[in-house]
């Protein structure tokens, strides 16, 4: 029997996956300006606001996005944020390290959130957008599971925007619905 090592490795101490089939993409500030209620002149166009690592494999996706502790003029950082193309594909989200939200919006565009932090574990509904809030001082980082034939409807949370933001305010948490 011939043993080989994995073509994908999850580093989980550094937070990070690497292996020839993995893909990563930065998602910079000047990328990002239109998913906060403002645009903060303070903070670079090329702060790195998240980077998401994905690797696909038979129909299954296994990916980790790491989130960087930064405000846009007080507003908690934030993923884009998407709806599956295909409202019947589920998928797994794991808390690995810091401290966040996992923000939920239904069909109705109502909003909802679950706290995320190392060991949690959410299971998000096809039919929900979801995107990412780091509330805490350092990276969130979380793991995350779906089919790979889910697709992305990023269009339409970008003619629906969540109606719910996070601030930090003096160190205490602010949500405001819109």
């Amino acid at each position: 029997m011939e043993i080989k090592d994995a073509k994908v490795f999850h580093d989980y101490l550094n937070g990070v996956i690497e292996g020839e089939d993995v893909k990563k993409s930065t998602k910079l500030y000047s990328n990002a300006k239109t998913f906060y209620s403002s645009v903060d002149p303070s903070i670079s166009d090329d702060q790195i606001m998240y980077e998401v690592y994905s690797y696909e494999h038979d129909g299954l996706c296994y990916g980790l996005t790491v989130m960087q502790p930064v405000c846009v003029n007080g507003e908690c950082n934030v993923t884009r944020g998407h709806f599956h193309e295909n409202l019947d594909c589920d998928e797994i989200y794991c808390g690995m390290g810091g401290e966040g939200l996992l923000l939920l919006m239904d069909e109705d565009y109502h909003c909802h959130a679950e706290k995320v932090k190392c060991g949690s574990v959410h299971y998000i509904d096809g039919h929900l957008a979801h995107r990412l809030v780091n509330t805490g001082n350092s990276e969130l980082k979380v793991q995350c599971m779906w089919p790979s034939h889910a697709g992305h409807d990023y269009k339409r949370v970008e003619e629906h925007p969540f109606t719910v933001r996070v601030y930090k305010k003096n160190g205490e948490l602010k949500v405001e619905e819109e």
